[in-house]
């Protein structure tokens, strides 16, 4: 393998290499408890999935948007909208399991594709759409609960939810895998698959590398960009539904900087902000990086403000390679 190749593999896999050297740095400068590392107990990783879930799913739909060229910061408020409208529904509503998520994840699948129309569509830039949508998310969460946050306590009386929504906040598999960390698995698996093997996928990538060339090969531009915001704020109000069952509590305000998390572990990932470039697998690696990251200067009690310095070199790092990758790749 010539010196180029090897460039091509370092920049295509960079989330990765990165991860296996902070997930080995996190090894080095792990706390001692009874003879044992903190940081490799089994405890201590699953929190660190559990910890990046709802980020994870969310970021998942991100790279979608991203591969198409477009960003959406509307999805930190998107969560909280769901978050308060799946506490509503299934408490003080009355409404059943299946129907009050349902109604919460179509929601956010409504204002996404409202967000894709009004980019691809009327072709405004989506920074300017989501950044609207942002606002006016968060604002119709705050109507809809008063500005209050929403407690959520299960049982079948009149306002409690059902029980089987607390199992969000559950562990199975021997009460060591969070529930929360298998739907960003299953969540992210399910997005791999597309991805790599499907019409759709190519379509991403085309209106991502070059949207003329696309559009003149007949590409659905305008449908395939609708559908990813679509996705995209499905996966935030799944987030939120999540985040709602976790913690037993929707707030208007939760979910709040969760957009720049998730594109931060988009770029980590090594997507490529201009589009036509990355991967959900790269993504995954990037939130996982960051979780490491962000746990192990917890178990070494840094102050908090230093980690987030240290999680800002790192996406300046990972966008600085990005940058290099044309001329090296």
């Amino acid at each position: 393998m010539n010196g180029r190749a090897v460039l091509a593999a370092v920049f295509r896999f960079q989330s990765v290499f990165g991860l296996v050297l902070v997930f080995a740095a996190a090894i080095v400068f792990s706390p001692h408890r009874d003879g044992e590392l903190v940081f490799l107990g089994s405890g201590n990783l699953f929190n660190v999935v559990r910890a990046i879930s709802e980020i994870g799913i969310i970021a998942v739909g991100m790279t979608l948007v991203i591969l198409v060229g477009g960003i959406d910061l509307s999805v930190g408020s998107v969560m909280g909208l769901a978050s308060v409208g799946v506490a509503l529904l299934l408490t003080s509503g009355g409404w059943g399991l299946v129907p009050g998520v349902l109604t919460i994840l179509a929601l956010g699948f409504g204002f996404g594709l409202l967000q894709g129309i009004a980019s691809a569509r009327f072709r405004i830039q989506s920074f300017i759409v989501t950044l609207a949508g942002m606002q006016i998310a968060r604002g119709i969460a705050r109507m809809w609960s008063g500005g209050e946050g929403v407690s959520i306590a299960y049982g079948s009386g009149p306002g409690q939810a059902p029980v089987p929504f607390s199992l969000l906040g559950e562990r199975t598999f021997g009460g060591v895998v969070p529930i929360p960390a298998l739907f960003f698995v299953v969540v992210a698996a399910l997005a791999v698959l597309v991805l790599r093997a499907s019409a759709f996928s190519r379509h991403v990538y085309a209106i991502g590398g070059n949207e003329k060339a696309a559009v003149l090969s007949g590409v659905p531009v305008i449908r395939v960009k609708v559908l990813v915001f679509g996705l995209c704020g499905l996966l935030a109000a799944l987030a939120g539904i999540v985040h709602a069952g976790q913690y037993n509590f929707g707030g208007p305000n939760d979910g709040t900087g969760y957009e720049l998390n998730a594109i931060a572990a988009v770029v980590i990932g090594g997507t490529s902000l201009s589009g036509g470039r990355g991967s959900v697998s790269g993504t995954v690696a990037g939130a996982l990086l960051v979780g490491v990251l962000d746990n192990i200067l917890q178990l070494n009690d840094i102050d908090s403000n230093v980690q987030l310095i240290v999680v800002g070199v790192v996406i300046v790092l990972a966008a600085g390679l990005q940058r290099l990758r044309p001329a090296a790749a």
